[in-house]
């Protein structure tokens, strides 16, 4: 302890420096404008490096803003183009929905053309067929398949011949199906019981001839094997003439 005294406060003490007190802004200001200055030289240094490498700034800006415009308008013409192309697709659209009922028009206009022959034909050689005057038929009863799973659709011709002053002939059209379901057979009895729209399609109403088209609909596992089709006049309960069809 006596030696770190005597060490401290003897000749072979340590020096002391007195310095004034500097205060931090005035050093601050001393320091501040040396950065500034080196930063300045780097910045030129930095600057003139990228000059001799060949980049030039100004014209780095200048190119920079002439592609921003570039951008803005090619995203202002690709707007434009999205609602012209949207339009084109949409009217595209509409074309090809008039061209659809067109044509589903046109085949509709053909095959009732179709039918208008037949009809034509058929009353040409009604005087040939041996047909007595008076004598209700039934012409061209036929049935097929329709779009739907279970829906048929029938077509058949009734007719009265040789009378030029005869009454209205007024009745109902009824259709007894044979069908199969499950190996079981059964009839299926149109138009059913408590459906008035389904009884209209059945009125008849005619003074030489009524054409009938209509279709009705079947559970998809029911297997149709033949079609009777009955003719009733109004108010007598037996049918005045029927006829039996396969389905084909």
């Amino acid at each position: 302890m006596l030696r770190r005294i005597k060490r401290k406060f003897s000749i072979s003490a340590p020096r002391l420096a007195v310095r004034p007190h500097v205060p931090w802004y005035v050093r601050w200001a001393i320091t501040l404008p040396f950065l500034l200055m080196a930063g300045a030289g780097v910045w030129w240094a930095y600057d003139t490096g990228l000059a001799l490498a060949g980049f030039h700034r100004g014209q780095a800006e200048s190119e920079l803003t002439k592609l921003r415009e570039q951008i803005s308008n090619l995203k202002e013409e690709n707007a434009k183009l999205v609602s012209q192309a949207a339009s084109y697709e949409r009217q595209a659209q509409m074309e090809h929905a008039a061209n659809l009922e067109t044509t589903r028009q046109l085949k509709g206009l053909n095959e009732e053309n179709v039918r208008i022959q037949e009809d034509l034909a058929f009353f040409q050689n009604l005087s040939l067929s041996g047909v007595r005057a008076g004598e209700l038929s039934i012409q061209r009863f036929k049935i097929e398949h329709d779009t739907l799973p279970g829906e048929y659709r029938y077509r058949l011709l009734l007719v009265r011949s040789g009378q030029q002053r005869a009454k209205e002939f007024q009745g109902n059209l009824q259709l007894l199906v044979n069908v199969q379901q499950n190996g079981k057979k059964t009839v299926v009895v149109f138009p059913q019981e408590n459906k008035a729209m389904e009884d209209a399609a059945y009125k008849l109403n005619f003074k030489y001839y009524q054409r009938i088209e209509h279709s009705f609909q079947l559970p998809p596992d029911m297997l149709v094997e033949s079609i009777q089709v009955r003719v009733f006049e109004r108010g007598v309960s037996e049918p005045k003439i029927k006829q039996n069809v396969n389905l084909s």
